[in-house]
Formats: structure tokens, sequence, C-alpha cells
């Protein structure tokens, strides 16, 4: 019986060495590649956090220097969180920060460019859409009417498509298109909340404009 089990377990293992002989390679590389993507992925999971952990001290430095007006240290700041944090989504915020800092001292075209950086590199969508809405004000502000139309028609977030065309409204008010504009205006009235007061300022420039509000399909069906 004992001969019978050796017999056995040799034939076993003669079959595992010749399963080994001929897939071990094969197996060990999958090994490799599984473990190596593995440890790839923790390390830059690791790196990630990092980055945020810098970036959100380098945005802490840049909101201080920004209270003490120190246009040079600020300028300083921003560059670094652009060069080494631009993944980041402490970059987009403080690209947004320096842009107000910057157009309340008259600074405009400083203001102007760090909204651009903003809108072609932040890696958030809604920051860039925020970046977008702000220098379309600023175009229209120095007359880029037609500068600030083309970043108002390009495609933003559901949720911030209504504040698009309302402020393509204000640009094409601004241009003397008043019809367009009211179409503008009508299109973010639809587009916004019946409860939202900003609905309600959308249908003052309406109003203002001769134009009477229509109701939206959600206040019809909400109506009594």
């Amino acid at each position: 019986m004992a001969n019978h089990l050796d017999l056995e377990e040799q034939e076993q293992l003669d079959q595992l060495k010749h399963f080994w002989k001929q897939y071990g390679a094969a197996i060990t590389w999958a090994l490799i590649v599984i473990l190596g993507g593995y440890a790839g992925w923790n390390g830059y999971q690791v790196w990630q956090r990092n980055q945020s952990v810098q970036a959100a001290a380098l945005y802490d430095e840049l909101d201080r220097v920004l209270r003490a007006s120190d246009v040079a240290r600020v300028d300083r700041a921003f560059a670094d969180m652009q060069e080494r944090y631009g993944r980041t989504s402490y970059a987009g915020q403080a690209g947004l920060l320096v842009a107000r800092h910057h157009f309340e001292a008259g600074r405009v075209d400083a203001s102007k460019a760090a909204l651009t950086w903003v809108v072609e590199k932040a890696s958030d969508p809604g920051i860039q859409a925020i970046a977008r809405l702000r220098l379309a004000s600023i175009l229209a502000h120095t007359k880029s009417y037609d500068d600030a139309l083309k970043l108002l028609d390009g495609p933003f977030p559901a949720s911030f498509a209504a504040l698009a065309a309302d402020r393509k409204g204000d640009v094409l008010a601004l241009q003397a298109r008043p019809s367009q504009a009211v179409a503008a205006w009508d299109k973010a009235y639809q587009a916004l909340d019946a409860r939202s007061d900003y609905r309600r300022l959308v249908e003052v420039k309406l109003n203002a404009h001769g134009a009477q509000a229509k109701p939206s399909g959600a206040d019809i069906k909400g109506a009594p």
C-alpha cells in the first residue's frame, strides 16, 4: 500500500514538475507584472496624497501673501503652484484667488492671465467653468465682446449652463443685441430652479427689456 502511495505521489510530483517546466516562466512573469502593477498603483496613491498635502501648504502660504498684498510673492507662489502642483485642485483654486486679487487691484491683464491658465490647465471641471465665467466677465468689461461670447458658447457642466446663458445675455445686451440677449436670458430662466433668487434676477432683466418670463415645464408641473 505504501509503495502504491509512493508511486502516486511520485507521479503527481512528475506532473507538477512537467507543468512548471512548461508554464512556470509565464506564471512567474505574470506574477511580477501583477505585483509590480499593484506596487506602482500604491506608489501613485502615496505620491498623490503627498502632492495634495504639499499643494495645500503652498495654497495656505499663497492665501497669506494675498492678504498681505505682496504682489511679487503672490506671483512667485502662484508660479510655484503651477509648476509643481498644477494637476491638483488647489492650483485651480489658487488661480481663482490670484485672478480676483489682481482684478480688484486694477491689474486686469494679470487677472486675465491667471484665469486663462485655470481654464486651460485646471483639473477640476467645476473650477474651469467658474474661471470661464469670470474671464468672460472681464473680457466684456474690457469690451472684448466677441472673445467673451466664444468662451460662453463652449460646453459647460450641466450645473453651470444656466449661469453661462445668463452671462451670455449680459454680453449680448452690452453689444446692443437685445433680442438675442432676451433669448439667452430666457434660456437661463428656464434652466434655473423656480425657488432660486438668481432666477428672479434674470426675470428682472427680461422685464427690463420688455420680455415676459415664460413658465418652464417644471413650473407648469408644480402649479396647483
